[in-house]
């Protein structure tokens, strides 16, 4: 189920909304859990008992973490150590199986092929199905143990909040990833308001607008040229900045969705957008991108590993790793760690050259022109559906990749008004537009009026899509 379907505004959000708000306080969280797991299980119900398994388990983690810091141990002690290692363990083990086995299954025997050893290859009938949101519930289940083993958040007592925490379906398959210390205060105490519903509605309906009115039509542009296994100058460039528009709008977009659910449940989530396209260097673009992801990435990885207090060269060490690990985090693929080896690249290139001094002489419109065409280079790994088509693609962008016949016929499709209005409203959008966090700080009547005809035409044109599910869906 996604959030801008008919079956989830008319059906499913009305019923979860109006079971909550009947329930008695005790019982609210016991409804947000049953909907969570009727939300993640719609698509395959199998899917609800990897996402209980690794639920019980950090939560036992975190009951033996708390008995032991109760009776006055140091976090130091063997069965403190163990418990953080079964939680941390179990869950990369689950993350890695179902995530990266046919991966490693088809380099290996890519390997081996390149080798002539072809007796060697597994040849596997069955593959392993990737599980919605798995990436993100993991890193969020887990983020509970490390918060109290560092003494960052107090452990949960009660299962069923800590299952509420996790299975949420507001953020559940597409963040953003709540670490548990954001929200375990309100978990035993939060209000709700007329307020809060009111500015998570209008989160909803822009975030709804952004997915279905930019990201879809950018989407259908980007599908058009990257499908076509080539295509002229033009025609590349402006396949690469629709997939450029809709990543953005389509992860933002949910983001806002997710935010705004949360506000109507009662519940404060954190920014993860921040105008990314405004950045005026790599460094920036990862203070105004996914920030859940890349605090995650900081304060679980990068700052255990020694973050920048061992010397330059750990530190350069540090943000390649990071970033490649990132890379991998998006998918099971080569495409995935090149696109993190390039923002790794940059990252470390940045804070050894400094910044300022990389783009010292270009005035602040060109160094954001600079930062967002290595950006889009970028993005042709992530989107492309392996290396050659990635390189291939590049080419394109060049002109020195050959263009097959019948090519011409992308521009026809490319240079329609609704496609064309729809890349400009998106670069409008995003270079002029105030993000939805601040736009929806204070709720006034026109805003009411402006984003709730941005809901509705959003619904009429829904209509008329074809399904389109959230790039993020996959990861």
């Amino acid at each position: 189920m996604v959030f801008s379907s008919h079956v989830f505004v008319f059906y499913f959000l009305p019923l979860a909304l109006l079971v909550y708000g009947v329930a008695p306080r005790r019982g609210k969280h016991l409804v947000l859990t049953a909907f969570s797991y009727l939300f993640y299980g719609w698509s395959n119900p199998w899917f609800v008992f990897l996402m209980a398994g690794s639920t019980a388990i950090d939560y036992c983690c975190g009951r033996v973490l708390a008995a032991e810091l109760e009776r006055g141990f140091s976090k130091s002690q063997s069965r403190c150590r163990a418990a953080l290692l079964v939680s941390i363990v179990s869950n990369l083990s689950l993350l890695g199986f179902f995530k990266y086995f046919n991966f490693g299954l088809d380099s290996y025997n890519a390997l081996v092929g390149s080798l002539g050893l072809d007796a060697m290859q597994w040849d596997l009938f069955l593959r392993i199905t990737l599980p919605l949101g798995i990436s993100f519930y993991t890193f969020q289940s887990m983020s509970y143990t490390i918060d109290v083993y560092r003494g960052e958040a107090k452990p949960i007592r009660n299962f069923l909040d800590f299952a509420c925490y996790v299975s949420m379906f507001p953020q559940l398959v597409a963040g953003p990833i709540i670490r548990f210390h954001e929200v375990a205060e309100q978990l035993q105490h939060r209000t709700h308001t007329l307020e809060k519903f009111a500015r998570g509605t209008a989160f909803f309906c822009l975030g709804m607008a952004k997915k279905v009115l930019l990201a879809n039509p950018c989407g259908k542009i980007a599908d058009t040229v990257f499908d076509a296994h080539g295509a002229g100058v033009v025609d590349s460039w402006v396949g690469l900045l629709g997939y450029s528009f809709q990543i953005y709008f389509d992860f933002s977009g949910y983001s806002d969705m997710a935010i705004g659910l949360g506000l109507m449940f009662g519940f404060v989530f954190p920014k993860n957008f921040d105008r990314p396209y405004l950045s005026q260097s790599i460094t920036e673009l990862w203070q105004r991108w996914h920030l859940s992801l890349s605090f995650w990435l900081r304060d679980y990885l990068y700052i255990p590993l020694g973050g920048n207090r061992k010397g330059s060269r750990r530190t350069y060490a540090n943000l390649a790793m990071v970033m490649l690990l990132g890379g991998l985090w998006h998918g099971a693929s080569w495409n995935f760690v090149i696109w993190g080896a390039i923002h790794g690249g940059m990252l470390a290139l940045e804070r050894l050259l400094g910044k300022d001094s990389v783009y010292r002489r270009l005035p602040a419109p060109a160094k954001i022109a600079v930062t967002f065409l290595i950006t889009m280079i970028a993005w042709v790994f992530f989107r492309a559906s392996d290396l050659s088509s990635a390189f291939r693609y590049l080419g394109c962008l060049v002109g020195v990749t050959s263009v097959p016949a019948g090519s011409g016929l992308i521009a026809g499709i490319l240079h329609q008004p609704y496609y064309l209005i729809s890349l400009a409203i998106a670069g409008w959008v995003v270079w002029a537009c105030r993000d939805t966090w601040d736009y929806t700080r204070r709720i006034t009547s026109p805003k009411v009026a402006y984003v709730l005809l941005l809901f509705a035409v959003s619904l009429v044109v829904l209509t008329t899509q074809s399904y389109n599910p959230f790039i993020y869906f996959i990861f």
